[in-house]
This record gives structure tokens, C-alpha cells and sequence, in this order.
């Protein structure tokens, strides 16, 4: 099995063309704000970034370059007091309807009530692979760091270097895994109060506004899909991360700690909406 893995991921860096950077980000130089105008800034020289809110338009911004695995991490402080109805998006993902899409997105809630982490994977357009967490600090009072690791045999998704979600290849159970497309790195800050707190009932006072979340130190040790390939012959092998296929025993541990103190959500328990339970459900973290 990890030898066919390693194969595939070895065919797919040859066929698209991979120069593996690692680098601490300048935001002029790394994104692009997308939308939102004044209300995405970059600041510091390029070390910081905000994104706000108001009652108009929210704002947003991309990478400039596309990754075919990574690991990847920003740090970032999210939107402080009453942020119910917001929420602050930070994910990979490619374009189409059979796009592919690794999500952080952090739901807003009422002064002194828990941000809830919302995690997502899709696979060639099907989502519906959630799990949700409540967090082991205020992440509106200093920066923490969310990171995504992404590879051929899982995804690993990390909170200040604690492990909350392993999504692993399932392939040989007949479940798309996301490792075919390259996926920009995309963030935003915008209105969801039709869903976002409390399925919808807590509504967002615009009295707040703006609602400010910031950005600094993003870090891509990754493979980024390059436009010529003639030189490159899958040089992403170097990278430890790259073949990574299973949590060590301390991430195990830590692992273990999050989801049975932390997670509100698991689309695998979930039995009202998916009575016949899913294939990826049965692999142990």
C-alpha cells in the first residue's frame, strides 16, 4: 500500500512539474487580495494582513502560487467579542465542480461562548466530511497557528502543532482522496448568520462592525505546480513530510486528547445523516 502511494504521488509531481519551496511569507509578494477593496490591508511591510467585515462586503485574498501537497501554516488572530454570524475562512482549494478542498473555517459566536472550528475535505466536488472542535484557548487574544499538512497518504490538520484531524487515504475503499489537482491557499472574513451560530438563530449585530481578523506568518514547505517541467524529476522526495503516512506516538497521544475533549462534531457518529456509515469511517486515526 505505501509503496503504490508513493508511486502515485511520485507520477503526479513528474506530471506536473514541482519546484518545492519553503518560505516565511511577505504578503505582497505571496497573495493577492481578491476582494473587499480598502477593507483587506497589508501592513508591517508585508508581515501582517487584515481582513474585515462591515455591513457591505466582507473582503478576502489568495495565494499567488498553486500547491500539489504541502505543509503549510499562518498564523492568525481571529475576530474578538460579539463575532456572532461571521466567519473566518482559511483553506486550499482547486476551482470546477469537481474541485478539491482542504477547509479551517472558524464560526463566530456571542461575547464569552466558544469559537467552533469547522474542518471539511473534499474530493472531486463531495464534501460533507465534517468534524467540528471547540478550542483549549481564546483565539482572539494572541496569534496561534493553524496548519495543514497535506500529502498522498492523508491530511492532517493542527492547531499550535497539536494534531485535531487525520484524514487518510482511502482509496482502496473506494473513496477519492484529494491529491490530483493543485489547490491555491485562500482566506476570508464574511456574513454567514443564516447558518453560522447556532444553525442561524443568533444573528449579526452590525453595531460591532468591523469585525477585524489579522494574518502573519505563513509558512509553505510545499510543491508548487510550475509551468515548466522539463527539468524536474519529482524533488519533493526530500521532504520528510512528503511520505509522512502515520501520526507519531506523541501526536497519537495529543490526537486523543483533542477529540475526546474538544470535538462537537463527527460526520462518522453521525448516523441520522448517513445511516449506513462511510467506508473512511472504519481506518483508526
Amino acid at each position: 500500500m505505501a509503496s503504490s502511494l508513493s508511486s502515485c504521488w511520485a507520477l503526479t509531481l513528474l506530471i506536473w512539474g514541482l519546484l518545492v519551496v519553503a518560505s516565511m511569507a511577505n504578503f505582497y509578494s505571496d497573495f493577492d487580495i481578491t476582494w473587499g477593496n480598502d477593507r483587506a490591508k497589508i501592513l508591517n511591510n508585508g508581515e501582517q494582513l487584515h481582513l474585515s467585515l462591515d455591513k457591505y462586503s466582507g473582503s478576502g485574498f489568495q495565494s499567488k502560487n498553486e500547491y500539489i501537497f504541502g505543509n503549510i501554516h499562518m498564523r492568525l488572530t481571529l475576530v474578538p467579542g460579539n463575532s456572532a454570524g461571521t466567519v473566518t475562512a482559511y483553506y486550499l482549494s482547486s476551482q470546477g465542480p469537481t474541485h478539491d478542498e482542504i477547509d479551517f473555517e472558524f464560526l463566530g459566536n456571542l461575547s464569552g461562548d466558544p469559537y467552533t472550528l469547522h474542518t471539511n475535505v473534499f474530493s472531486r466536488g463531495k464534501g460533507n466530511r465534517e468534524q467540528q472542535f471547540h478550542l483549549w484557548f481564546d483565539p482572539t487574544k494572541d496569534f496561534h497557528t493553524y496548519s495543514i499538512l497535506w500529502n498522498a497518504n492523508h491530511i492532517k490538520f493542527s492547531v499550535d502543532a497539536t494534531p485535531i484531524r487525520v484524514f487518510k487515504n482511502a482509496e482502496h475503499l473506494g473513496v477519492p482522496s484529494p491529491k490530483n489537482q493543485p489547490m491555491k491557499l485562500y482566506s476570508s472574513l464574511w456574513n454567514a448568520d443564516d447558518w453560522a451560530t447556532r444553525g442561524g438563530l443568533v444573528k449579526t449585530d452590525w453595531s460591532q462592525a468591523p469585525f477585524v481578523a489579522s494574518y502573519s506568518n505563513f509558512e509553505a514547505d510545499a510543491c508548487v505546480a510550475s509551468i515548466s517541467s522539463a527539468s524536474s524529476s519529482s524533488p519533493c522526495k526530500a521532504s520528510a513530510w512528503l511520505s509522512q503516512e502515520a501520526l507519531d506516538a506523541n501526536e497519537q497521544e495529543k490526537l486523543k486528547w483533542v477529540q475526546e475533549n474538544y470535538m462537537v462534531y463527527n460526520y462518522c457518529t453521525d448516523t441520522k445523516h448517513f445511516p449506513q456509515g462511510l467506508p473512511e469511517c472504519s481506518l483508526p486515526s
